[in-house]
């Protein structure tokens, strides 16, 4: 990148795991270009996490569910002017540089509207590739947390520094966090944030397992504490009534109330899903269970474990060839997860 950069643009619109791998880059620009303008492109439901970073000047929303509502109610011709207002809100920055570290069609396509003369693209695929100025094929130390992304980094030649995830909650957010704290019951340091859930069912923990952990985290004085989203309410309620003594809060917090709630726990434990990642990016104590997908298994991270036990048929990604019994996952034993959470957390040895 060449020296007299000024101006930034970041497209990484979803999910939230990935935006927690990239956070990073985001520091990682700002060491290397303190006076530039750095803004970041992604969905609604996941800005409010990268809002208060200090090294982005701009995030940026691009409204996709609102697009894809006029694409099915036959609104193109508003859809058309809708694309148009974003592409001039866009160019408006004037970006020198776009990275589109998703590298589908719909980001480059994102990139290509802000009319930058140049776009990058990692491992740009399905037609992106034509859209992008350069391709940088995805690379790293895949058993490294946020490995593509430092790859990236070191490509563009930033000052990478550690280049872990990071995640920087307001003033304002950590106090909403606190009273959802309060409301329960939960002092700072005295419970475990669970993290049960996913969009993919070979990537979860088994619920009974889930409630033997919660009782056993109970009876060494641990409040368990099940975050997730609203559509995560109904397994999240079949956990918390094997135990009184759990606190269910699933879909009961916004995301960066939980990101905030996540840097108060005295631990966190979960499965591959964006709030574990977020227990890596607070610093705080983190059991992450791995089964069906490839893990990072160096966290950079003192605090930080992975179990996964590499089965010959893991990862399966999508494709399970177990018929729905997960023994990746089935075979992580509650007590398993106890001795490792207590190499990190004393009360728990």
């Amino acid at each position: 990148m060449p020296n007299g950069l000024k101006r930034i643009l970041i497209v990484r619109t979803s999910a939230i795991g990935d935006v927690v791998f990239a956070s990073p880059l985001a520091a990682a620009l700002r060491r290397t270009y303190p006076d530039a303008h750095i803004a970041w492109l992604l969905e609604p439901g996941i800005a409010p996490l990268i809002a208060d970073d200090p090294c982005l000047d701009a995030v940026i929303t691009w409204p996709k569910a609102e697009w894809k509502a006029l694409w099915r109610a036959g609104r193109q011709l508003e859809l058309w002017r809708r694309v148009r207002a974003f592409r001039a809100q866009l160019r408006s920055h004037r970006f020198d540089t776009v990275l589109d570290l998703q590298g589908l069609l719909k980001s480059g396509l994102l990139a290509w509207l802000t009319g930058a003369p140049r776009r990058i693209g990692l491992g740009s695929k399905e037609g992106s590739r034509l859209l992008m100025t350069d391709v940088v094929e995805r690379g790293g130390d895949a058993a490294r947390i946020s490995s593509e992304y430092l790859h990236l980094a070191q490509y563009l030649g930033l000052e990478c520094g550690d280049f872990l995830p990071r995640l920087v909650m307001s003033d304002v957010v950590q106090t909403r966090a606190r009273e959802v704290m309060a409301r329960h019951g939960l002092a700072p340091r005295a419970f475990v944030a669970c993290a049960p859930f996913t969009t993919r069912p070979q990537k979860h923990w088994f619920e009974d397992a889930w409630g033997i952990l919660c009782a056993r985290l109970i009876e060494r004085g641990l409040t368990p504490v099940l975050l997730g989203g609203p559509a995560d309410a109904e397994a999240a309620a079949r956990i918390a009534s094997t135990n009184a003594g759990i606190v269910n809060l699933a879909g009961a917090t916004r995301l960066p109330e939980a990101a905030a709630m996540i840097g108060e726990a005295a631990l966190l434990v979960g499965v591959d899903t964006g709030l574990t990642h977020m227990g890596t990016a607070m610093n705080t104590p983190t059991v992450a269970l791995f089964g069906s997908t490839c893990p990072y298994t160096v966290t950079g991270r003192d605090n930080a474990r992975v179990i996964w036990l590499g089965l010959e048929c893991s990862p399966c990604r999508r494709h399970p060839t177990c018929g729905g019994a997960y023994h990746c996952l089935r075979d992580i034993t509650p007590e398993r997860v106890l001795d490792v959470a207590g190499m990190l957390l004393p009360a728990l040895a």
